[in-house]
């Protein structure tokens, strides 16, 4: 009886330390920033790559010092980091990036908010990101508070904050905050986002490795409240969007498998009106500007123009 006992001691030690060493393991591959997130120039070859016409475009304002490296001092004492294009409009943009990515990466969204239809634009650097302070991603959901001081600084009377992926999940955590009382309107832009940290991070875990969700979600998210603040249950997109009142645009990729399209179905349920959805066909995980330009600009600009 004794040796049994015993047996199963450490048999569930060795679980534990199993399940702890993989929880770390599990966290550090979810929020490592990228090992390359500091170099400009390779971010730059991949934006002209994928989008040839944003070379004239950035050549364009950097001959007139119109494409501006911008810091600022969070209040929680760490630098963020911004690019921010002013053409003096009363219209202003923020644009948010993705899954370790960077801000550079995105400007083909900045280009279409210059270009198409007239607004200046900031393209932030989120938290462990590109140039701005920081040792782990936040997958949007602290990044929220850190989007609010951007729009304090840099507001406008007319806004649009617009995100892909990580960045579509930050636009919908921050739209139910507190927004400055000068701002006379706003509209929120999000595509491909996920409805829940805890639901992303458990699908790919099965996805991935083949898991459920017991033990290792539980016990990664209690170390990365531990350790970072903030636990996975609690950075939920759909539950902020659910209390959200300003416009909405809803975009998703139909054969996104990366954030599955059925998210974007629950969070557009959530959301009260006023809103909109555009199921983009034949289209992967963030690939619905590149597969349809035409269209998205077309739908985009309908939506920050309409009369709601």
């Amino acid at each position: 009886m004794k040796k049994t006992v015993w047996t199963l001691l450490v048999v569930l030690l060795v679980f534990v330390i199993a399940t702890i060493g993989a929880s770390f393991y599990m966290l550090d591959f979810s929020l490592a920033p990228d090992k390359n997130r500091a170099d400009t120039d390779s971010c730059y070859r991949q934006l002209f790559n994928n989008y040839p016409e944003t070379e004239k475009w950035v050549d364009s304002l950097e001959s007139i010092n119109a494409l501006r490296d911008t810091f600022i001092t969070m209040p929680e004492g760490y630098l963020g980091h911004a690019y921010y294009v002013n053409t003096g409009s009363h219209k202003t943009a923020l644009v948010i990036h993705g899954w370790r990515d960077q801000a550079i990466k995105f400007f083909y969204l900045a280009r279409m908010y210059e270009r198409e239809f007239g607004y200046n634009v900031i393209v932030p650097d989120l938290y462990a990101s590109g140039k701005s302070d920081g040792e782990a991603i936040q997958m949007g959901w602290l990044d929220r508070h850190d989007i609010l001081q951007w729009l304090e600084v840099f507001h406008t009377d007319t806004m649009v904050v617009h995100g892909v992926s990580m960045g579509g999940a930050t636009t919908m955590m921050m739209s139910a905050e507190p927004l400055p009382n000068s701002i006379k309107d706003i509209r929120f832009v999000e595509d491909c986002g996920y409805t829940s940290v805890w639901d992303e991070f458990s699908g790919q875990m099965k996805k991935q490795f083949g898991l459920p969700e017991f033990p290792l979600m539980y016990s990664t998210s209690i170390i990365c409240k531990l350790r970072y603040g903030w636990g996975f249950d609690e950075a939920s997109a759909i539950r902020q969007v659910a209390k959200c009142r300003y416009p909405m645009l809803f975009i998703h990729g139909d054969s996104d498998k990366f954030v599955p399209t059925s998210m974007v179905y629950r969070l557009y349920k959530a959301k009260t009106a006023p809103k909109e959805l555009w199921i983009a066909s034949k289209t992967t995980h963030a690939r619905s500007y590149k597969n349809h330009r035409e269209e998205y600009i077309q739908r985009v600009g309908a939506f920050i123009t309409h009369p709601f």
